[in-house]
């Protein structure tokens, strides 16, 4: 396994270690925190399209998901989670950044190198960042990632994107990215077995100090292949439901195994564990997923690409025992990807650079149980077509401030805005009834991208044609 050299330590450890004196950071965080105990354990669990309403703890009334309904019953199930993008990439940078994913021009997806220029995307997540894992690396954890990375693939020009290590990642094993990978013929539909078996040695061998690992399913991303074993647990149906409820029931399973051996190895009482997903579930009209994209947003419009609350609300939750009330539904508390590095840093002890521009939040006290009203607003910019039903399709600029939330095109079309905890389908626009509401968050929302780097916006972007039949002329 690749690990970073100490040079590469020192060169990338950044604006972290400056806030403290050389012999400060140089200790293990254990031995200056307040406590003079061992800080928390992290787990940081990262579904790939899975939707708000894809477990039974979230109302799903057939698909199978018993052990992280039994974690929710644990800790602290949310209901108003946000992901900073409608795909992967760009929730996965801010996870890692706790900046909104446009200010690195993480549009979309990292793709090809020539897709990537094409986009006016960089080659890769700028290394130079302040990430997570790096931050607390350097306050003495033991930082891993298994799975997917998804957040650099390589330049047009042949060089290869960073490993994980040039984050601050110790050990790892991924795909879509590159580092030490599984070369196996059957890996998806054994993905997550794999990925969890990852996770389960690295748990184990650092057992004695603590650790944050990325545990990045690729379930239930398609293409997916149950296997017949997989797929007996759902005999009665068939087609793309039998597909997807056991390619998700199954990493379901093997996420068990995960939270079996923190109790085996009595970790469980000091370590964090988090679960959410990437985007809302994808759209069976994709090619790849026409088997199986059967995923549920919930009661929620919107889809994997859509910044309607299908596309961008995700589930979330956190345990950790003796902290995080057990057994409650927080539904007020408004929480997002970017609010990941801050929250998570808080509850290791640790302080982000305090020139490190974040736009998230410290959650932590909401993660203790003290619902929070958040201070700033949330903005998504998605340059790309909506794919699927034209009532998905949502305006391609979007703002959640308070209870309200605002959806628009750059040119100021489009413009719908919506009380979500009152109307969280987004069905009934008050847009034309709420006119200074709509100018005090449509300036704020332009303001902040044209602040953005310029990139390509694709014709596709915010529209929302249907093909009606012509009316004849005699009509």
């Amino acid at each position: 396994m690749k690990h970073a050299t100490r040079r590469d330590f020192l060169k990338t450890m950044g604006r972290g270690a400056l806030l403290l004196g050389a012999s400060d950071w140089l200790r293990p965080i254990w031995a200056w925190g307040d406590s003079g105990g061992r800080p928390p354990n992290f787990v940081f669990i990262l579904a790939d399209d899975w939707g708000w309403g894809d477990l039974g703890c979230y109302g799903h009334d057939l698909l199978k998901t018993p052990n992280l309904d039994r974690l929710a019953a644990q800790g602290t199930l949310f209901t108003q989670f946000y992901v900073n993008g409608p795909v992967c990439s760009p929730s996965r940078a801010a996870i890692m950044t706790g900046q909104f994913p446009s200010r690195h021009r993480v549009f979309a997806h990292f793709a090809s190198p020539e897709e990537n220029q094409k986009r006016d995307m960089p080659g890769w997540l700028d290394p130079s960042v302040v990430t997570l894992p790096r931050l607390l690396k350097e306050r003495g954890y033991v930082t891993g990632h298994f799975g997917k990375w998804h957040l650099g693939s390589g330049r047009a020009d042949g060089t290869d994107a960073p490993e994980p290590s040039a984050y601050g990642v110790d050990d790892y094993r991924v795909f879509v990215g590159n580092g030490p990978r599984w070369d196996v013929p059957d890996f998806n539909s054994r993905s997550s077995e794999l990925i969890v078996d990852e996770a389960v040695r690295f748990v184990e061998a650092n057992k004695g100090k603590p650790f944050f690992v990325n545990v990045w399913l690729k379930d239930v991303h398609a293409v997916l292949d149950p296997t017949e074993e997989q797929m007996a647990a759902y005999p009665n149906l068939k087609g793309a439901l039998r597909v997807y409820y056991s390619a998700a029931t199954d990493a379901d399973r093997q996420l068990g195994r995960l939270l079996g051996k923190l109790d085996e190895l009595g970790l469980t009482e000091n370590t964090v564990v988090v679960f959410t997903s990437d985007n809302g579930p994808e759209d069976i009209r994709i090619g790849n997923a026409s088997h199986s994209g059967v995923g549920s947003p919930g009661p929620f419009r919107g889809r994997k690409r859509s910044l309607y609350e299908g596309g961008i609300r995700t589930p979330f939750m956190v345990r950790w025992p003796k902290v995080t009330p057990a057994g409650k539904v927080d539904g007020a508390t408004v929480l997002s990807g970017v609010d990941m590095l801050p929250t998570l840093c808080a509850l290791a002890g640790v302080q982000p650079p305090k020139d490190w521009k974040l736009d998230g939040e410290d959650m932590s006290g909401a993660c203790k149980g003290s619902p929070r009203r958040r201070k700033k607003p949330l903005m998504w910019d998605f340059r790309y077509g909506v794919v699927g039903h034209v009532l998905n399709r949502s305006p391609m600029l979007a703002i959640r401030d308070g209870d309200w939330k605002l959806l628009m095109n750059p040119d100021r079309r489009r413009v719908e805005l919506y009380d979500i905890p009152h109307d969280p389908s987004e069905l009934k626009d008050l847009a034309s009834a709420r006119p200074k509401e709509v100018q005090r968050l449509s300036d704020a929302l332009l303001k902040w991208f044209d602040s953005l780097p310029k990139g390509k916006i694709w014709p596709e972007a915010g529209r929302a044609d249907y093909s009606w039949p012509k009316p004849t002329e005699n009509d």
